[in-house]
C-alpha cells in the first residue's frame, strides 16, 4: 500500500525545496552551539569513532525548551564509498520505534477507550490466547514482563506478515507471565497488530496520520523511498550479502517487509528533537503538540511493571532496567528513554528539564561494536556539563 501526501514522498518524507523548509522550521529551536560546556562529552564521542566502535554519530541536547548542543562527528558511510556524517542524515531507528510509536499508538487507543491496558490481549486478538497466554495482558506486552521469548527464530527462513503473526499465536511463554522481566519484540510486534486491528490501518499509515505528521516529524517514517537513500546511514550486510540502506536493519521487521511494532522508523537528528521537546514539553505542562494527554503520558513514562519487581519500565520507556544505561550518572531517577540496536538512544529527564540523543550507525558495516558503554559516559558527561548532582544508584 502506498500513502502519498501533497509535498511528500511516500511515507512522509520530504524531498527537494520542502526539506529546506522543514530545516528553516526548526532553526528557531536550534540555539547556537555551547561548544565548550559540551567539550567532554564530544571527545567521548570522537575518542568511540576513533577506536572503531561506530562510523560516526549525530548527537544532541535540549534543555528548557531548546537544543543547546548538537555536534557531527566521523562518517555515515565506510563501505561500499566514504560518507560524511551531516546532520540530515537519516538512521533506522531500530527498538526506538517501540516507545516513539507503538506504544503511543496503543495509549492513543486507550484514550478513546478502544483499549483497556489491563484486559487480555486475546479480548483483541483470541488467537493470541493459545499456548498458555490467556492472561497475558496488554500491560505486560508493554512493560516486557509477559514472559514470551526475546524474538521469533530465523531458522527454518521464513518471510512474511502472516506467517510472523502465525508464530507469535503460537509462541509459548519462557517464564509464567508477570513473574519476571524478558525484553522481547514479539511483545511489540504483538502491540502493533492490536493497533492495525483497532484502527483499520497498517502501522505506519496509523504513524503518519496521527503522531508524524501532528509532531511535524516531516523526514520520518516507515519503508522510506529510495529518493530518500543517498541520505540514509546504511546499516550492515543482510544474509545474502546486500548492504542494508533504508531497509530496515531487525530481521524480523524486514521479514515483516519492513512495519513492525518492535523496528521499522526512520528518523532524523532534528525530528527526533522535535519528538523530545514536544513529549518534554507535555510532561512538564508547557503548551505542547504532542498527541497524548499529559495524564496518560505520566502512565507511559512512570513505573508501570507487576509489583514487586525490580526493572521498572513505563509503557514503551525504560526507567531502570537492565538497559538503562543511556542514564548515565546524573539524570534524574525519575528520567526515562530507550535505545536500538543500531546504535540509536533518547533519554529523556524531566526533573531537570532535558533530553539528551545519540545517533549512530555503530552495526555499519560487518556488525559493529557495543556502545553501551558510550551512551553511559556521554550522558554522565552531559549531566556534570549541566551541573546536575549524582543521581546516585
Amino acid at each position: 500500500m502506498t500513502v502519498r501526501f501533497p509535498a511528500f514522498s511516500r511515507r512522509g518524507f520530504l524531498q527537494g525545496s520542502s526539506l529546506l523548509l522543514a530545516q528553516a522550521a526548526l532553526s528557531a529551536c536550534q540555539a547556537p552551539p555551547e561548544a565548550d560546556r559540551f567539550v567532554k562529552a564530544d571527545a567521548l564521542i570522537r575518542q568511540a569513532i576513533s577506536k572503531g566502535e561506530c562510523p560516526g554519530a549525530v548527537w544532541g541536547v535540549g534543555q528548557q525548551g531548546r537544543l543547546i548542543h548538537r555536534s557531527v562527528f566521523g562518517a555515515r558511510s565506510l563501505v561500499p564509498t566514504h560518507e560524511a556524517m551531516t546532520w540530515d542524515t537519516v538512521f533506522d531507528m531500530a527498538s526506538l520505534t517501540k516507545p516513539m510509536i507503538t506504544a503511543l499508538a496503543v495509549m492513543q487507543l486507550a484514550e478513546k477507550g478502544l483499549v483497556d491496558v489491563d484486559a487480555p490481549v486475546a479480548r483483541y486478538l483470541p488467537q493470541f490466547a493459545a499456548a498458555g497466554k490467556g492472561q497475558i495482558t496488554i500491560r505486560l506486552l508493554l512493560t516486557h514482563f509477559s514472559g514470551l521469548q526475546p524474538d521469533l527464530r530465523r531458522t527454518p527462513d521464513w518471510w512474511g506478515k502472516a506467517t510472523a503473526t502465525d508464530r507469535i499465536m503460537q509462541a509459548v511463554p519462557k517464564i509464567a507471565p508477570g513473574s519476571g522481566f524478558i525484553y522481547s519484540d514479539l511483545n511489540f510486534i504483538t502491540l502493533g497488530l492490536l493497533v492495525e486491528k483497532l484502527s483499520g490501518q497498517t502501522l505506519d499509515v496509523y504513524a503518519q496520520n496521527t503522531i508524524l505528521s501532528p509532531l511535524g516529524m516531516t523526514q520520518s517514517g516507515f519503508l522510506p523511498p529510495i529518493s530518500e537513500q543517498a541520505r540514509i546511514a546504511p546499516t550492515q550486510y543482510d544474509e545474502h550479502g546486500t548492504m542494508l540502506r533504508g531497509i530496515v536493519h531487525d530481521p524480523t521487521a524486514r521479514r515483516m517487509n519492513g512495519v513492525a511494532g518492535n523496528a521499522g522508523l526512520f528518523s532524523t537528528a532534528e525530528d527526533l528533537a522535535r519528538y523530545a521537546q514536544a513529549l518534554l514539553d507535555k510532561r512538564t505542562g508547557r503548551p505542547s503538540a504532542f498527541p497524548l494527554s499529559r495524564a496518560t503520558l505520566l502512565m507511559m513514562t512512570t513505573p508501570q511493571q507487576p509489583a514487586g519487581q525490580s526493572s521498572l519500565r513505563g509503557f514503551g520507556w525504560d526507567i531502570a532496567s537492565p538497559y538503562a544505561s543511556p542514564r548515565g550518572e546524573r539524570l534524574s531517577h525519575h528520567s526515562f528513554g530507550h535505545t536500538g540496536f543500531t546504535g540509536t538512544s533518547l533519554w529523556i529527564d524531566p526533573d531537570n528539564d532535558c533530553y539528551v540523543f545519540i545517533l549512530t550507525n555503530r552495526v555499519h558495516p560487518n556488525g559493529g561494536h557495543s556502545v553501551v558503554h558510550l551512551r553511559h559516559d556521554v550522558a554522565t558527561a552531559v549531566g556534570e556539563a549541566l551541573g546536575l548532582p549524582e543521581a546516585g544508584p
